[in-house]
C-alpha cells in the first residue's frame, strides 16, 4: 500500500470546518460513519490528538493496541486507531503527509524542564491544554483521562536499534490526514504550542478541522 493517498471530499460539502490556533484546543463529537480531516495549514505543525468513545469515556485511544495490531510504530494510511478495549475507533483513509507519531506523547512542564532547561518549565504545553479542555468538557472527566496521544504531522523516527528522537517535520503547508469514525468518538486536539523542538518548526501555526457527514 502506498503511504500517500489524496481525499475525494470537498470542503464546501463539510458540515463543520474550523481553524484552531496554535496553543488552543478543539474538542468535538464525530459520529460513527463521519469523516474527519486534520489539515496542517502552514506546515511542520504538531496536532496532539486524543480519542474517547462518546458513549463511554472509559474507552479511549490506546497506543499499544494500535501499534501492536498493525505491527508498525507509525500512524499512517490504513492504520486502525484502536481503544483500550481493542476496538477500532477511527481508520486512516487518506493521508498526504506519510506518517505520524504516537511515541513522543504530549509536551508538559516536566518534559520542557528535562529536555531543554529549567527556565522552560513554565512555557505553555499540550498537557496544560488537554487539562483545560477536559475540565471545560466536564461530565466527570479530569486529568486522569489524559493518556498517551497521537501527534499528527510530528516526525519521531525510530532507528534500527530502537532509539528515537524529535526531528524536522515531513509535513508541509496544506498536508492533511483523514479518518473515518468507526464508533461515536470525541476527538480532542491540542494544537501544540511547542517552541523548543522541531515538531513545529519552532513556530507554532494553526490547523484546520473539517468534518463530513
Amino acid at each position: 500500500m502506498s503511504e500517500l493517498k489524496e481525499s475525494i471530499l470537498d470542503v464546501k460539502d463539510a458540515r463543520l470546518n474550523e481553524v484552531v490556533p496554535a496553543g488552543t484546543y478543539w474538542m468535538k463529537t464525530v459520529k460513527k460513519g463521519e469523516t474527519l480531516r486534520i489539515t496542517d495549514l502552514e506546515g511542520n505543525q504538531a496536532a496532539d490528538t486524543l480519542f474517547f468513545s462518546a458513549d463511554d469515556f472509559a474507552e479511549r485511544y490506546h497506543a499499544n493496541n494500535t501499534l501492536r495490531m498493525q505491527n508498525n510504530v507509525y500512524i499512517k494510511l490504513g492504520t486502525e486507531i484502536r481503544s483500550n478495549e481493542n476496538k477500532v475507533m477511527m481508520n486512516v483513509v487518506a493521508d498526504t503527509c506519510g506518517r505520524h507519531d504516537t511515541l513522543g506523547s504530549a509536551c508538559s512542564c516536566e518534559s520542557n524542564t528535562s529536555r531543554y532547561a529549567h527556565d522552560k518549565r513554565y512555557m505553555h504545553s499540550c498537557r496544560d491544554t488537554f487539562l483545560q479542555g477536559i475540565l471545560d468538557w466536564g461530565d466527570g472527566m479530569d486529568k486522569r483521562d489524559q493518556v498517551c496521544n497521537i501527534n499528527f504531522f510530528m516526525n519521531v523516527p525510530v532507528d534500527p536499534e530502537g532509539g528515537s528522537k524529535f526531528s524536522d517535520g515531513i509535513s508541509g503547508a496544506g498536508k492533511y490526514v483523514e479518518l473515518v469514525a468507526k464508533m461515536n468518538v470525541i476527538v480532542f486536539v491540542s494544537n501544540c504550542p511547542q517552541l523548543n523542538n522541531p515538531c513545529n518548526g519552532y513556530n507554532p501555526t494553526p490547523v484546520q478541522m473539517t468534518v463530513w457527514e
